[in-house]
């Protein structure tokens, strides 16, 4: 797959005065439209959407579980779904981390194509190949998920520096320096090449506009480096003031990155929508999850055109504490009611909800990096037997 990717974009790079880089719009057409990709940095190719698979009102769903931690956490997954009795059918695709090949990427790409949902654990890349692919990286370019959502919610009963943070995080998720085209110009110089292009950025944020809008959030705040990247993040910059002026009921403001980041961990309560480049995304939403409790607890969407991938909100995988039982399931547990939400099976989502509500806020049952005592499995079974509590009224129903 990848040295397919490199013959056909590097071809279509071409040097201008001063060191920028151009790219002929006109050749990455012919040359892309020859092959069935959705997504080859840094052009979307917009394809038509196979049928998702749905049988007798149950939905299929890809798994990828990932490395470290997430083969367990997709296993909570799959004991709670089975006791709410969740509509939903996975189909497995695990990918070796140390393969030397990218045969069990593109079947995973093809199974999510099939299906429409993915809810996944961080994939690990260990080969050193130039010919791998981050599995993660090419997992969201070939699917065209163009935007990464995070919602940075506070929860009342885990002790935080700060309470009541309420951040919708929205970040560009294929260019930037994720866009995977990087080269060794002499022997020591490496060359990383940072893609913005003005498509892509307006998508994004204007993704984040419409979602402030109908969401009732007042401001949208972009996050750059604007001033010293005059060119790439000046664009993405420039993009988000004039797609600002389309939404005159909602407060647009842009902080420098590092800026941000002192920010957040002094006053995050300024923040209320935030928009970003990819690596900078990676950054916030990192801050975002400790300020709150850890990485335990969030979950982040992925939506393209026609597919969704749920998973943890920070892309760890986990692995110094794989296999000791005191990985939180939490944010798998939420990016699963995200994908149920997503696929309209509100009422189960809601009781799943409350379940991980009542376990976490109420009866206090916190793993260690929580500053808890309890166990993987002590979580589970908690949000299992609220489950059954909470359903067993023979008037409620789950349909």
């Amino acid at each position: 797959m990848a040295s397919r990717l490199s013959s056909r974009i590097l071809p279509l790079l071409r040097s201008t005065n001063a060191g920028q880089l151009t790219l002929s719009r006109t050749a990455a057409s012919a040359s892309v439209s020859e092959f069935d990709m959705q997504h080859k940095n840094p052009f979307a190719k917009k394809v038509i959407a196979i049928p998702k698979a749905e049988y007798g009102g149950r939905h299929s769903v890809t798994m990828l579980p990932g490395g470290g931690i997430g083969p367990e956490l997709m296993n909570y997954v799959r004991e709670v779904f089975r006791y709410a009795g969740v509509p939903v059918d996975f189909e497995e695709c695990p990918i070796d981390p140390q393969s030397d090949g990218n045969e069990d990427l593109e079947y995973a790409i093809t199974s999510i194509r099939r299906n429409g949902v993915g809810l996944k654990g961080n994939i690990e890349t260990r080969s050193l190949s130039r010919g791998i692919l981050s599995r993660n990286v090419a997992l969201r370019n070939e699917l065209d998920l163009f935007v990464n959502v995070i919602r940075c919610k506070s929860f009342p009963g885990v002790k935080s520096r700060y309470q009541d943070i309420d951040i919708m995080l929205i970040r560009q998720n294929t260019e930037g320096e994720y866009a995977m085209l990087e080269h060794e110009s002499v022997p020591g110089v490496v060359e990383s090449m940072k893609i913005v292009t003005a498509e892509n950025s307006e998508r994004v944020i204007r993704y984040a506009f419409e979602y402030a809008q109908k969401h009732g959030r007042k401001k949208v705040t972009t996050i750059h480096k604007a001033n010293i990247m005059k060119l790439s993040d000046g664009l993405f910059l420039e993009t988000s003031k004039r797609v600002a002026k389309h939404f005159p009921d909602i407060e647009h403001d842009s902080m420098i990155i590092d800026n941000c980041c002192m920010q957040l961990v002094s006053n995050p309560h300024q923040f209320d929508v935030m928009v970003m480049t990819n690596l900078y995304g990676t950054i916030v939403s990192n801050v975002l999850c400790g300020l709150i409790g850890g990485a335990g607890l969030i979950s982040g969407r992925n939506y393209g055109d026609h597919y969704a991938v749920f998973e943890p909100g920070t892309r760890n995988t986990g692995t110094a504490i794989a296999g000791k039982n005191i990985a939180n399931p939490v944010s798998m547990l939420n990016a699963a009611v995200d994908m149920l939400e997503h696929l309209g099976h509100q009422n189960h989502a809601n009781i799943i909800l409350q379940a991980i509500d009542k376990t976490i806020n109420e009866d206090h049952i916190h793993t260690p990096d929580l500053g808890g005592q309890a166990t993987s499995i002590d979580v589970v079974q908690s949000v299992v037997k609220h489950i059954q509590e909470l359903t067993k009224d023979k008037n409620w129903s789950l349909n």
